[in-house]
């Protein structure tokens, strides 16, 4: 079979086109707004490439909106980069890239050359535009080390380039460079590696979405879905380095253990959907109690910690004040009773081997404040008498 031209193209119409019908059925309608707008992408493309291969009456709007469509799947794709690697540059250029190619590609239709240079030098500048913010250094993200990229940047690159040199030629050359449907090096090299473009396309989007994929499996696997605070897995993990940057700078770091009272008599009374509302009020007051650097944990069904770097022996003691003023308000409110709770706190040791050596004693000192009547703060054995030292000092 002899691949010509015009073949190539038609073979990128039907690649572009699977290519939007395969990604909702691969992808799905998930949470993900990138993956949404990849899928957006895809579906402009081959709706672009079809308008502009049709033949047909009213060739000059159709082929206007066709590029404008091309143009906007660039953006679309840009967005989705954005989403997965987030803080990238050219927002406004992208913004603007589909109004300025369509419109000049509609206003010079009637001139060969000029329509081919506008289209041709436009798109591969924004596809220059897409590659270098995919070179830009990952920060944060979703995705931890994306290779995917790489796929992006090497074949959008050089489709991009081969788009400015048409350009080139069609301003250059205008009687002497053919149109796509005529045998041409430059426009047979532009057409796979359009094809090209499609397939490295597609790989990268399916490995970007099961990278963001895989990374919000980490994430559940870490937080409360009833809070969303750390789970008691994420605490024990994170507590390593706060244990040690405590340690090498030989700071002190405190542990706040805190347990609601009387949450049996709350599901008993009211229900359950109401003990559950309970522990998410009683979250995210504690989230918005804690200072910048503390970590807060469900710990299990009703106990809670934070943890809390660099923090002196007023700390937990202040912290439990600003908890109980927030849920003296909060609660009667949302919830249409007051909620209490009892804790205990203790200090990190140079004996203690990890967190659960320092958890055990402010458990110790929170099982002490049940007994003594609940409703009330206790420290380990000792704190209370160097507290006292410190707010006399």
């Amino acid at each position: 079979m002899r691949f010509d031209v015009p073949t190539l193209f038609s073979l990128l119409l039907v690649q572009s086109t699977a290519l939007a019908l395969l990604l909702p059925v691969l992808l799905g309608w998930c949470d993900s707004r990138a993956a949404r707008l990849a899928q957006g992408s895809a579906a402009a493309q081959a709706a672009g490439w079809a308008l502009l291969l049709l033949p047909g009456d009213g060739q000059r709007w159709l082929a206007t909106v066709a590029l404008a469509l091309l143009s906007g799947s660039l953006t679309m794709l840009w967005m989705a980069v954005d989403r997965w690697l987030p803080g990238r540059l050219g927002r406004w250029l992208q913004w603007a890239m589909p109004a300025i190619v369509a419109i000049g590609y509609g206003l010079g239709h009637d001139h060969d050359a000029f329509r081919l240079a506008w289209s041709n030098g436009w798109l591969g500048l924004q596809l220059l535009a897409l590659c270098g913010s995919l070179l830009q250094r990952v920060k944060h993200g979703p995705i931890g080390h994306p290779r995917w990229r790489w796929l992006l940047i090497v074949s959008l690159g050089l489709l991009g380039l081969l788009n400015l040199a048409r350009a080139y030629l069609a301003g250059a050359e205008p009687t002497q460079f053919p149109r796509f449907d005529v045998e041409h090096p430059l426009n047979m090299a532009f057409a796979v590696m359009a094809n090209v473009c499609v397939v490295t396309a597609a790989m990268a989007i399916l490995v970007a979405w099961r990278g963001e994929s895989e990374a919000e499996l980490r994430r559940l696997s870490q937080v409360d879905a009833a809070t969303g605070l750390a789970n008691r897995r994420a605490f024990q993990q994170r507590s390593v380095d706060m244990i040690s940057m405590a340690r090498r700078y030989n700071e002190p770091l405190m542990l706040l253990v805190m347990d609601l009272d009387g949450l049996k008599a709350i599901n008993a009374q009211h229900g359950d959907a109401t003990g559950d509302a309970a522990i998410a009020l009683f979250g995210r007051c504690l989230d918005e109690q804690k200072r910048l650097g503390d970590l807060v944990a469900r710990l299990d069904g009703q106990r809670f910690a934070v943890l809390m770097a660099r923090s002196d022996l007023v700390g937990p003691p202040a912290l439990d004040r600003r908890l109980r003023d927030a849920l003296a308000v909060a609660a009667p409110s949302v919830l249409g009773f007051a909620l209490g709770y009892s804790a205990g706190w203790g200090k990190l040791r140079s004996g203690d081997r990890n967190v659960e050596d320092l958890l055990r004693r402010a458990e110790a000192a929170l099982y002490a404040a049940k007994r003594q009547g609940r409703d009330r703060l206790c420290a380990e054995p000792g704190l209370e008498a160097e507290l006292s030292v410190a707010a006399s000092a």
